[in-house]
């Protein structure tokens, strides 16, 4: 390989020059653009891009031109599943000393240039996607020039990552099936956002079970949710409206299956008696829940620990397939479930 020769890198100096103004005014640009004029910032900008000025130069393991951080991107930083999970990719990130960045995608269109900032400025080496969205738009030509990445949790085979997750129909499918055959006729389905893979996995293994046990699948059984407290107990309102009232009922994640419940207690109703209900992901609340929560159990630190261990392989520039590593979940039943009264 042979070596180019190094050139001294780009000062403050040079964009100063470039860009016609003070170095002072150059580092009031970087550091507190908001003190400077937009068409001042605009010409250090470019300026920075055509010195090829990188500001973080110093932090950087110049020899090595890599920054040691990776950007997580999380669907909802509110949302306690994605706590454990980012727990495991912390650790196994602290181990081989990279530091991690964290992204909210919930708020989303105010930082896209953040994010395409820190790839654009190597700021980061590398980034996981906890969710199925790329936190901008990028087309197969510019993925290609994207720092390495890797999906956790969710699976999106039209990107072409790496991927770690579980087998969420199967999962779902296990799940609605033992109300099955704890004898429920009636069971609604409390879904997540449509648009997220994974919950169309889990409405596809809710569906699967009724028909494989002869029932019919009736719309009216299932409520669109947000993944969130509020709509989970929202859900229950609109279900026990019904004509006929489910029995039982699957959520696609804990939260709002904890709302559910919630909302069920306070409209007199009776867990497990009155109601079934079952939770998916069994975050660490569900166990403290009255009555505690049947769920569906996801190695959410391994999931993290997994993913990570697959973005290490690429930064160390080893091949990685771009298959999917499966990892295995379990039902927990605890006391939220029962067979539905005579």
């Amino acid at each position: 390989m042979e070596h180019k020769k190094e050139l001294p890198a780009a000062t403050m100096k040079d964009v100063a020059e470039q860009a016609g103004v003070s170095t002072a005014t150059v580092s009031r640009a970087l550091m507190n653009p908001e003190k400077v004029s937009a068409a001042t910032r605009q010409k250090v900008d470019q300026a920075v891009m055509a010195v090829g000025y990188s500001p973080h130069a110093l932090a950087r393991n110049l020899k090595r031109n890599e920054s040691r951080t990776i950007l997580v991107i999380v669907p909802d930083i509110c949302d306690p599943f994605f706590a454990d999970l980012i727990q495991g990719i912390e650790r196994t990130a602290a181990e081989s000393g990279y530091l991690v960045l964290i992204g909210d995608c919930a708020h989303q269109n105010q930082q896209e240039k953040t994010f395409i900032n820190l790839i654009i400025t190597k700021q980061i080496d590398g980034m996981l996607l906890l969710g199925s969205d790329l936190p901008f738009d990028a087309s197969k030509e510019e993925q290609r020039n994207l720092p390495p990445m890797v999906m956790a949790n969710e699976f999106a085979p039209e990107l072409e990552l790496p991927t770690v997750h579980i087998d969420n129909l199967t999962a779902a499918f296990e799940a609605v099936h033992y109300l099955l055959k704890l004898g429920h006729q009636r069971i609604a389905c409390i879904a997540g956002p449509k648009h997220m893979p994974l919950c169309q996995y889990r409405s596809q293994g809710y569906v699967q079970a009724l028909r494989r046990n002869g029932l019919s699948v009736e719309s009216s059984l299932t409520i669109d949710g947000d993944f969130s407290y509020e709509s989970g107990a929202q859900a229950v309102t609109e279900l026990m409206a019904l004509p006929v009232p489910p029995t039982a009922i699957f959520c696609h994640n804990d939260v709002m299956a904890i709302g559910a419940m919630f909302q069920a207690k306070k409209m007199g109703l009776r867990i497990p008696q009155d109601l079934s209900v079952v939770g998916f992901d069994d975050i660490k609340a569900s166990q403290y829940t009255d009555p505690p929560l049947t769920t569906v159990a996801q190695p959410r630190f391994q999931l993290g620990r997994q993913a990570m261990l697959l973005l290490l392989e690429q930064l160390q520039g080893n091949p990685v397939q771009n298959g999917s590593l499966l990892l295995d979940s379990e039902l927990v039943v605890r006391e939220s479930t029962a067979a539905p009264k005579a």
